[in-house]
């Protein structure tokens, strides 16, 4: 028996061309279902969500054609958000337009929330055991080494397609000094690279028109609201999921700054488990968001803190879907991410900086020499690093009968 979604393509009628993206008509229940299964494996972040999504759109099922598929994947990177979470929302669109979109996106998103939810409440009580405690300070000395090898990861892509080295240089380092430093203006800066990036563009092409409205651009971008714990958590969620460009490790020092320092919702040590809870857990990498809005207002400020982070890539694929094929061929998308790009780079590896002044002990520092092997020349997975270091914290936890040095 043939699979449903394998079926033809029903003709649609003027109105569902309008409403519509052409797309096989795949039954709800199947992107439920196979979303949900990809929102439950997914361990290991944006690499792991790419390999099954193509592992099901394209070579089982064939119901996206593998040049699409990638075309998807350098749109969703123009993006500001999580890449992967978008994508996700992008090829449940393309079978189902706006109500595959939101089922499959939900679908993609929940299982992970559930199980860091449930984390949270483990981590963050207020009497832990003292194996929560040793697990939680092993995993939390290995985020650094995950922070540099994510930034790492990314920067040989990035090298290729710099249009000028000494301003490429100057966006990453910009953006290591503003992780490692002004964490809370991070977003500011990564906005100002690109924005500078592409008015250099525009001005070597002579379009004076559009550098006029590029350099007003920032004075539209003021104005941070406060006003009650729960108004707080969602403006630090909307900065992660409309403002962050890079996705994963980039957010972290935007967190950190406003649930560490700003706010005052996390200690540093609670953070550094808030990090590696987002790692160890499936789905998109963004759901440490979670953690921070639990640690804010309990169940609903971490209910509220994910809807909010991840409402802008439904809204971005949902408003946008249909102009994802010009949003990688535009020049000016393309100019203001070769500024924001090295930028975010820089603002991973700062990250690694602000979350190694978070640890607490001397043995955590070879915990995270350790993370470093196992992640760089050994090219070992992440998850696997996280688990082995939450496993070291439980051993020294449970034989000193404390984490104390």
């Amino acid at each position: 028996m043939s699979d449903p979604g394998d079926a033809a393509p029903e003709v649609p009628t003027a109105a569902d061309v309008a409403a519509e993206p052409p797309a096989p008509r795949v039954p709800l229940g199947t992107v439920l279902r196979e979303w949900g299964r990809i929102g439950c494996i997914g361990f290991g972040g944006p690499p792991t969500h790419i390999k099954l999504l193509r592992e099901l759109c394209v070579e089982r099922k064939g119901w996206l054609d593998g040049q699409e598929f990638e075309d998807a994947i350098a749109a969703c990177n123009l993006l500001p958000g999580p890449a992967s979470t978008q994508l996700a929302i992008f090829c449940a669109w393309r079978l189902r337009g706006r109500p595959g979109a939101l089922t499959g996106g939900a679908a993609f998103i929940i299982p992970g929330l559930i199980v860091i939810l449930a984390l949270s409440a483990l981590f963050l009580a207020k009497s832990p055991p003292l194996w929560v405690l040793g697990a939680g300070a092993g995993a939390g000395a290995a985020v650094p080494a995950v922070a540099i090898n994510a930034g790492t990861s990314l920067i040989g892509a990035s090298w290729q397609r710099r249009r000028k080295t000494i301003r490429w240089l100057i966006y990453l380092a910009a953006g290591v000094a503003a992780a490692a430093t002004i964490g809370v203006w991070l977003v500011l800066v990564l906005l100002g690279c690109g924005l500078i990036e592409l008015a250099v563009q525009l001005a070597a092409r002579g379009d004076a028109q559009q550098l006029r409205g590029i350099m007003a651009a920032p004075a539209a971008a003021a104005g941070v609201i406060g006003g009650g714990v729960l108004l707080s958590v969602a403006w630090v969620a909307f900065k992660v999921g409309a403002l962050s460009y890079g996705g994963g490790f980039v957010i972290i020092p935007l967190m950190q700054a406003d649930a560490v320092g700003h706010y005052h919702w996390m200690t540093g040590a609670q953070f550094l488990n808030a990090v590696a809870l987002g790692q160890i857990t499936p789905g998109p990498v963004v759901q440490t968001v979670a953690v921070v809005g639990y640690a804010a207002a309990g169940l609903i400020g971490g209910i509220l803190a994910s809807v909010i982070a991840f409402t802008p890539s439904f809204v971005f694929v949902l408003a946008g879907g249909r102009q994802f094929d010009r949003i990688r061929g535009d020049r000016r998308a393309r100019a203001f991410l070769d500024g924001a790009g090295p930028a975010a780079i820089g603002a991973i590896l700062g990250a690694a900086i602000s979350l190694t002044r978070a640890l607490t002990h001397p043995w955590q520092y070879a915990v995270l020499a350790g993370a470093l092997i196992l992640l760089l020349p050994l090219r070992r997975g992440v998850v696997p690093t996280l688990l082995a270091a939450a496993a070291t914290g439980v051993t020294i936890a449970l034989a000193a009968g404390t984490i104390s040095p």
